[in-house]
């Protein structure tokens, strides 16, 4: 009869994870990788126009260019620092009165139909406003990326709590729970998976709208490179930057998406076979 070694044990079942991890990972390069090779081999026969629709080849090239001059990694630098600050204001603006009116009848009958009415401003119209208060530096253009993130996080973090099991709560009042404790150890807890994916909806929507913050007078920034490359007729600037806004979003939810899992590790929910 043999003995299991822990050690030997923790490896062998961490192993079949990461490949199962590298393995998703691989699976979704598919369709990228596949149509980007095929729109090389389409521009290498003059079936598409290199000059308005450059090959990944030379969207590569572009951004090596970049590289080299030294000047892709403040762009990036800066497009990030907006992003990061703006979905913290947002997030956490919409985390606290998503959670007053969720929790609190009055409230949500204060204070959600404002919210409410300034959801359905388009929130490029702030942006003059905007400018006028704060001039046209780094602080409306957080703020507008902000605004993008408060929406999501309020709309989804409000309607988890309303939504939860009303037995659940039942059973907190027959343990006597007071407001916070019922706050803290039902209806948080319970409304924390839904919360998740409005932060990730939240973030998504902060890196679109910083593309139009970038647009109100940035120096630096994936936007402005996009406005640089319109302005000057390089359409390999322009899906240069376009492909990093996807990379960086991408990786940026991926991270958010990993936080989520460990924090909601104890829910038992649906998982198809294989995934």
């Amino acid at each position: 009869m043999t003995s299991l070694d822990p050690a030997s044990t923790g490896t062998v079942l961490r192993e079949p994870r990461a490949a199962g991890a590298l393995g998703a990972v691989a699976v979704g390069l598919i369709l990228p990788v596949g149509l980007a090779l095929g729109w090389e081999v389409l521009a290498a026969f003059g079936v598409v126009s290199t000059r308005l629709l450059p090959p990944p080849s030379q969207i590569l090239r572009t951004l090596g260019d970049l590289a080299a001059r030294g000047v892709l990694l403040d762009h990036v630098l800066a497009t990030l620092w907006r992003v990061w600050w703006g979905f913290l204001l947002g997030a956490a603006a919409g985390t606290a009165l998503g959670a007053a009116t969720g929790v609190w009848p009055l409230a949500r009958r204060l204070l959600d139909p404002s919210i409410q009415a300034l959801r359905s401003i388009p929130s490029i119209a702030w942006t003059p406003l905007f400018i006028l208060w704060f001039g046209i530096f780094e602080t409306p253009k957080v703020l507008l990326i902000a605004v993008g993130v408060f929406f999501p996080v309020y709309l989804t973090l409000a309607g988890a709590i309303a939504s939860v099991d009303r037995k659940l709560v039942e059973v907190g009042r027959i343990y006597r729970f007071g407001t916070w404790d019922l706050v803290r150890r039902i209806l948080l807890p319970a409304a924390l998976p839904t919360y998740i994916t409005g932060l990730r909806g939240g973030l998504g929507l902060g890196w679109m709208f910083v593309v139009a913050a970038e647009f109100m007078g940035a120096s630096k920034g994936l936007g402005y490179l996009l406005v640089d490359g319109q302005m000057t007729g390089r359409p390999a600037t322009i899906l240069a930057s376009i492909l990093l806004f996807a990379v960086m979003g991408k990786l940026s939810d991926m991270a958010l998406a990993a936080l989520g899992a460990r924090l909601v590790r104890w829910q038992d929910g649906f998982r198809p076979e294989g995934a």
